[in-house]
């Protein structure tokens, strides 16, 4: 695949997952949803999480578009492998469940650090020497709000795990707020495989 192709395909898997997992995982076992989109590991929809996770791994050891960009691809791509080897902890663990449950929470953690940065700081580089565009400046916005957007929503995830249970957890604000954090970093892949806010191309004039 294109390096266009790679960006693609990690903006698809972005967006549709966590909506995949919700969907499939209710009209295949009438499940409801769950606490996290790690969570689904435990329900029908496992292979799915499992494999959309390692795919997205791939997609990332395989990116080499500059030596940043492969370096810091390189260590997402480990940890979306490290979120799929490594089940999140199950109610009423084990101890090695519990530790295995740390390894997937530091790999989950580095995988949406690494994908907001990714988005902030990569993505909105330009090259001074080529005039910026008005949508290279409207892509900027998107990139920017999007590597927000997750470190919001890791911020308040880690405010939900420290703060006593409440009506809130009913709604399981910790899967919503990773679907909200997984949908930001798909756009923002599709963005930059020129799926949207692609530069027009003006065809030259006939002499």
């Amino acid at each position: 695949m294109s390096y266009l192709g790679v960006r693609r395909a990690i903006g698809v898997i972005g967006i549709a997952l966590p909506f995949v997992l919700l969907i499939g995982a209710w009209l295949i076992d009438r499940v409801g949803v769950q606490a996290s989109i790690s969570d689904y590991y435990y329900t029908v929809m496992r292979n799915v999480f499992v494999g959309s996770m390692c795919a997205n791994g791939v997609f990332f050891l395989s990116y080499r578009y500059s030596k940043v960009d492969a370096v810091v691809s390189s260590l997402i791509g480990l940890a979306a492998i490290g979120v799929a080897l490594f089940p999140t902890t199950p109610i009423n663990p084990t101890p090695t469940e519990i530790a295995v449950g740390t390894l997937h929470f530091v790999s989950a953690t580095v995988f949406f650090l690494g994908l907001a940065g990714y988005s902030y700081f990569i993505f909105t580089r330009t090259d001074p020497s080529v005039p910026m565009t008005e949508k290279k400046r409207q892509r900027n916005v998107v990139y920017r709000a999007s590597g927000i957007i997750i470190v919001v929503c890791l911020v308040l995830i880690a405010v939900l795990n420290v703060v006593p249970p409440g009506p809130i957890d009913d709604l399981q604000p910790v899967f919503w707020l990773e679907t909200i954090a997984s949908v930001s970093f798909g756009v923002s892949w599709l963005i930059k495989g020129e799926t949207l806010l692609k530069d027009l191309v003006v065809p030259a004039r006939a002499p």
